[in-house]
């Protein structure tokens, strides 16, 4: 197989992109991978270090720009279709598959003038502007939660699959006598969450010796947040980003952080208590939604953005700490929504679905 992923831009459309295609190396070794991105994106400083080859196209986003930046957009456009055109010609794919964000918008288009299979996946439970355009012209969208369908009106092409995510498990780590609390909102840190964290411990102090909190908190707030904490008799490791996400996932009991859907999708595969706190500002408020499709379904706790203090959080981390039959609950809950063979079902299905 010869596959092109397209997109990317944050690590929420790129992270399941990278399972899939490691899926398909793992199926095939000899399956040859090409990523489609931007300079700008996230992808550019991933994709080398992952062992991929990346190509970039000059492609700006259509929402939120206002008239001049959307004509800019606009005008770029025809140009990302041709440099796409010219990859699809030289690659040569079985499959193309779009994994969100402006970038694979160009590259689905050309796949299709080209006659290739393609397909696109939706990580969000509320489809971004570029999926919903192209769901009429792929052969297959693969989405994350049953409940999108409703953003594909007439689409019979849709299967859920789940998202997929960065590890098949997680590390075995020691379990100690202490409460272990993960903070984190994405590789750039969630300011909100940290000043709100940041008043919350002050009220935790009674605590030491019985909880344990890892911060990661963006390079903005590493400075300020780790102050904080050296104050504190609190056990804890404060990071501006750490590298063992899958180390950090395996020891937590708790977790406060952001409800993007890469994030959303590890918490469920491996069983994670949360409590959410959508960002937002996401567009079309998405992770407010990913988060309402947990919490309806008692797999994590959700806290608006605007409703986020430290007393409020405090609170909330005490009556966690003190019902372990309710960590449990919500752990079972999160973990029944799993799907950990997300990536092993996108790859069954492009080989159904690629020639010959």
């Amino acid at each position: 197989m010869r596959v092109i992923f397209g997109g990317g831009g944050t690590g929420g459309h790129l992270f399941p992109g990278i399972a899939v295609a490691r899926e398909f190396q793992r199926r095939d070794p000899g399956t040859e991978i090409l990523f489609v991105g931007t300079q700008q994106g996230i992808e550019s400083r991933v994709l080398p270090k992952e062992g991929f080859r990346l190509e970039t196209i000059p492609v700006k986003g259509l929402k939120g720009r206002g008239v001049r930046g959307l004509v800019d957009a606009l005008y770029g456009v025809p140009a990302g279709v041709l440099r796409c055109l010219g990859i699809v010609r030289r690659f040569r794919p079985d499959f193309i598959i779009g994994l969100g964000g402006y970038a694979s918008g160009p590259l689905l288009l050309a796949g299709k003038l080209k006659r290739v299979r393609c397909a696109i996946m939706e990580q969000n439970l509320r489809p971004g502007f570029t999926n919903r355009l192209l769901a009429r012209f792929v052969d297959r969208v693969f989405t994350s939660y049953r409940e999108s369908e409703a953003y594909f009106p007439g689409a019979k092409n849709l299967l859920e699959t789940g998202n997929p995510i960065r590890w098949g498990s997680l590390p075995a780590t020691q379990r100690g006598d202490r409460f272990t609390l993960l903070v984190f909102g994405g590789s750039a840190g969630a300011h909100r969450i940290n000043l709100a964290m940041g008043e919350a411990v002050q009220k935790l102090t009674d605590l030491a010796g019985r909880i344990k909190i890892i911060h990661q908190t963006g390079q903005a707030d590493l400075l300020q947040v780790r102050e904080i904490y050296k104050q504190l008799p609190l056990e804890a490791e404060v990071t501006a980003f750490i590298d063992r996400m899958d180390q950090a996932y395996a020891e937590a009991d708790l977790v406060l952080c952001r409800a993007g859907a890469t994030t959303v999708a590890e918490l469920t595969a491996f069983g994670k208590a949360a409590i959410l706190v959508p960002f937002p500002y996401a567009i079309y408020d998405h992770q407010r939604e990913n988060a309402q499709a947990l919490q309806s379904r008692g797999a994590a706790e959700m806290i608006l953005d605007r409703e986020l203090n430290g007393e409020l959080l405090a609170a909330r981390i005490r009556a966690y700490l003190s019902d372990p039959a309710g960590i449990a609950k919500m752990a079972a809950a999160a973990r029944a929504l799993g799907r950990p063979d997300a990536a092993a079902r996108i790859v069954d299905a492009c080989y159904a679905l690629a020639p010959g």
